[in-house]
């Protein structure tokens, strides 16, 4: 029989991306014509050189950066066709299908723990007591609910970056953009986060897109993809 995840569509499918900044002489290609698929389960790596366009490429999947030309589609819907976004709500659109990890956590440092994983969840309409639930539920999945009362100051690295997963987790998101999530651990901890994340992967079927420079986690991914001058290496 097929691989049943084979023959469904990709989460996060891009067809011809590209991004430019300015124009004539000035202009940058920060992107051209970049194709990709990646499936619900799928771990993998953006790499290349500083000035790429790792993080425009990341930028563009998480919708906050508009592209210059291309077609993407997210978890099966149409978001963007030919550079131009077909999606009307894209805040709503990150806080239902997209979770972002950062080098720096970036934790709010007047909450604690279970607070900054259920901000998101308020944001997203869901009252107090279901998002404190539901943040306490995430830190234990994540082995980190012993901290749940501890602010971001007096976290270990691996703890913070273990909550700011937690948050990124927070509203069931199908796809998860991570920008450098391990560069601030040491081998032990940015193995255990890895490992946590494919644990995301495949248990909550998501797909998980890391650019990354940290070559002591390149064995946690399925592909590995190069990108040099805006190009990408398949």
């Amino acid at each position: 029989m097929p691989d049943e995840k084979a023959t469904q569509p990709p989460l996060v499918r891009l067809r011809n991306l590209s991004k430019h900044f300015g124009e004539g002489e000035t202009r940058v290609d920060a992107l051209r014509d970049v194709s990709l698929d990646v499936q619900a389960g799928e771990v993998i790596a953006l790499l290349g050189p500083s000035g790429s366009g790792k993080t425009t490429l990341l930028n563009i999947i998480g919708c906050i950066l508009d592209p210059s030309s291309g077609t993407m589609e997210l978890d099966g819907e149409l978001v963007l066709r030919d550079g131009r976004w077909v999606r009307p709500n894209l805040r709503r659109l990150r806080l239902d299908k997209i979770g972002f990890i950062f080098q720096f956590h970036n934790l709010m440092p007047f909450l604690d723990a279970t607070d900054n994983v259920a901000l998101v969840l308020q944001l997203a309409g869901a009252d107090s007591r279901e998002a404190r639930l539901r943040a306490l539920e995430l830190l234990d999945y994540l082995e980190v609910g012993n901290r749940r009362r501890s602010m971001p100051a007096q976290l270990s690295g691996g703890e913070a970056q273990r909550v700011a997963i937690a948050r990124a987790l927070a509203n069931q998101p199908r796809i998860i953009l991570a920008d450098e999530p391990t560069a601030a651990l040491d081998s032990k901890r940015a193995g255990i986060v890895m490992d946590l994340l494919r644990k995301v992967a495949v248990e909550r079927d998501a797909a998980i897109i890391a650019v990354t420079h940290d070559e002591k986690i390149f064995d946690r991914f399925d592909k590995i993809f190069n990108l040099r001058d805006g190009r990408l290496d398949v």
